[in-house]
C-alpha cells in the first residue's frame, strides 16, 4: 500500500503522517540530497561555486527569494528545478480550491467539509509537478488577478449576498497554497499591485475585497528581475525588496569551456543532423567567443546583455548551414566550415541590443563585426600573434602564406556551395598552411584541419596580412596589395 491510497482523514491520521510548511519541505530535502551529495540542480552549469551556494544557503534559511541578472541567465530554469525538493505527494482536503490541509484548513469549505466529516472527510494527493505556479509580470495584471476578487456570477448562482465571504473568486496566489509561486519580471508589476503582496510576504496572509478573513498562506515565492529595469521600464518599490529574504546575483558563463557546455547541453538537433554535420572543436570555441565578443562590444548595449540562448540559436543555425549545403551537394557526411559562420548572422542580430553607433552600422554589419572579433581574440591563442610594428622575426611566421597569395594572383576562392572535394582541394594548394598547422597545432585532428586552416586565412585577413573579399556566393581571399592594385 503506497501513501496515495489513503484516502480519509482519519487513515490519515492514523499513518502517522505529519504536514510541514513548504519552506521546511524544501529545507528537509535540501539538507538530504547535500548530505548525500546528489546534485540539486540539474542542467545548470557555470554556477557551482557562485549561485546555486546561494541559493542553497537561501533554502535552508526559509527565505523568499529574488533571482536578479540579465536576460538568458537561466533564472527561470533555477526557480523550475526547486521543484525536485519537494515531497512527491502531499494530502489536501478533497474539492478545496487552494489545496486545503486537512490538519490545518484555512478556506471556509475545508473547515465547514471537516467539521461535517471529522475523520470521513475526503483526502486527495497532489504532485509535486502540480505545486509549480508561474506568472509572467505585465503592466495589466491586476490585484484581483494575483489575490481575488468578488465572483458576482457565483453570487448570483448561490443565491448570497456580497457580504457572504463564499462569494470570493480566489486569484493565482491562494490557488497557488502549499506551493512554488515564480513571479518572472517583477519590476514590470506596477507598484500598487507589488504593494498587495507586502502581508503576503511578511505575516503570511491576504484579504480580499475588504473582508475580514485571513488566509495565511504556505508559500515559497521565487521572483526574477533584470537590473535593466531598474531604471528603464520600472523598479522594485523598497517596502517590498526589503521583505525578501535574499537576493541572488546570476551571471553569465565566465570561461569558454562552460559557455559550450551549456550551448551543447541546450542545443535541440534533429539525430540526422548531428549524424551528418562534424563540428570541430575550434569551431565550437569560436561560437561561444562570439558572445564574449558582444558582451564587451561598443556597438552592443552592455545593459541589455546578451543571452545564453545567442550561443545556442547561433549552434543550431550553423549546423543547418553545413546540412544544406551538403543536402545540396548530394553529400551524406560534411564538417563545418568557417565560411559557414555566416550563416548564423540571423540567430545574432535578434538576439542583441545595439546602441546608437550599432544602429549606424546595421544589425548585419555588427554581426559580422563580432565574427571577426571572435576569429581576431582566438587567432592570438593558436598560432603566434601578430603585432602592429613587426620585427623581422615575427614576419617570418606567415610569409611563406603571404608569399603564396602574392605569386598566385587570382588567389583562393571558397565558395558557400563547395563540395568537400572542392574545399579541400582549395585549402590543399596553399603547402604553407599545412606546414603552420603541423608547427604550431601538431595535435590537431585529421577531421579539424581543414577548418584550421581556414582559420588561419581569416586571422592573416583580420590582421590585414590578407585582403578577404565577400562576393554574392563565398569569399575570396587575396594578398592585399595585388587586390589594392586591381583595384586602381
Amino acid at each position: 500500500m503506497t501513501i496515495t491510497d489513503i484516502k480519509t482523514f482519519g487513515a490519515l491520521k492514523a499513518s502517522g503522517y505529519q504536514p510541514i510548511s513548504i519552506k521546511d519541505e524544501l529545507r528537509k530535502n535540501l539538507r538530504s540530497k547535500i548530505a548525500k551529495k546528489q546534485t540539486v540542480f540539474e542542467g545548470v552549469y557555470g554556477y557551482e561555486h557562485t549561485v546555486i551556494p546561494q541559493l542553497e544557503q537561501a533554502i535552508l534559511s526559509r527565505h523568499n527569494i529574488n533571482l536578479l541578472g540579465l536576460r538568458g541567465q537561466a533564472k527561470t530554469r533555477l526557480a523550475r528545478l526547486m521543484v525536485n525538493l519537494l515531497d512527491e505527494y502531499i494530502p489536501y482536503v478533497e474539492g478545496s480550491e487552494i489545496n486545503d490541509d486537512p490538519f490545518s484548513p484555512i478556506s471556509r469549505y475545508a473547515v465547514e467539509v471537516l467539521a461535517a466529516k471529522g475523520d470521513d472527510t475526503p483526502i486527495s494527493w497532489l504532485h509535486r509537478s502540480e505545486r509549480f505556479f508561474e506568472k509572467l509580470a505585465t503592466p495589466d495584471v491586476t490585484v484581483a488577478d494575483l489575490i481575488g476578487d468578488i465572483d458576482p456570477i457565483k453570487a448570483a448562482n448561490l443565491k448570497l449576498s456580497y457580504a457572504d465571504d463564499r462569494v470570493i473568486h480566489y486569484g493565482m496566489i491562494p490557488r497557488a497554497n502549499r506551493c512554488i509561486f515564480v513571479i518572472n519580471e517583477l519590476p514590470d508589476l506596477q507598484a500598487r499591485i507589488q504593494v498587495s503582496l507586502f502581508n503576503i510576504l511578511q505575516e503570511g496572509d491576504i484579504q480580499i475585497r475588504g473582508f475580514k478573513v485571513r488566509l495565511p498562506l504556505d508559500l515559497q515565492f521565487i521572483f526574477t528581475a533584470n537590473p535593466e529595469d531598474y531604471t528603464n521600464r520600472g523598479s522594485i518599490v523598497t517596502p517590498l525588496k526589503d521583505r525578501i529574504g535574499s537576493q541572488i546575483l546570476t551571471h553569465y558563463p565566465e570561461d569558454i569551456k562552460i559557455a559550450r557546455t551549456i550551448t551543447e547541453h541546450e542545443a535541440r538537433l534533429d539525430s540526422r543532423q548531428s549524424d551528418t554535420v562534424y563540428v570541430p572543436s575550434l569551431a565550437k570555441d569560436l561560437l561561444e567567443q562570439i558572445g564574449f565578443e558582444a558582451r564587451e562590444s561598443e556597438f552592443v548595449d552592455y545593459k541589455s546583455g546578451v543571452s545564453a540562448r545567442m550561443s545556442i540559436t547561433a549552434f543550431e543555425n550553423l549546423l543547418s548551414t553545413a546540412e544544406r549545403r551538403a543536402l545540396r551537394a548530394g553529400e551524406e557526411k560534411t564538417s563545418v566550415r568557417l565560411s559557414d559562420f555566416m550563416g548564423i548572422i540571423p540567430a545574432i542580430t535578434g538576439k542583441v541590443e545595439l546602441v546608437y553607433e550599432g544602429e549606424q552600422e546595421g544589425a548585419s554589419a555588427v554581426a559580422e563585426i563580432l565574427i571577426s572579433s571572435a576569429v581576431k581574440t582566438l587567432f592570438s591563442e593558436y598560432f603566434p600573434k601578430i603585432e602592429k610594428l613587426e620585427k623581422n622575426k615575427e614576419k617570418a611566421f606567415y610569409q611563406d602564406v603571404v608569399d603564396w597569395f602574392f605569386n598566385e594572383s587570382g588567389g583562393l576562392e571558397i565558395t558557400d556551395d563547395a563540395t568537400d572535394r572542392e574545399y579541400q582541394k582549395e585549402l590543399d594548394k596553399i603547402i604553407p598552411l599545412k606546414q603552420l598547422v603541423q608547427k604550431y597545432q601538431p595535435d590537431t585532428a585529421k577531421e579539424d584541419q581543414l577548418f584550421m586552416k581556414e582559420f588561419i586565412l581569416w586571422g592573416l585577413a583580420e590582421y590585414k596580412k590578407l585582403n578577404k573579399d565577400r562576393f554574392s556566393d563565398g569569399y575570396q581571399f587575396k594578398d592585399p596589395f595585388g587586390s589594392y592594385i586591381s583595384k586602381l
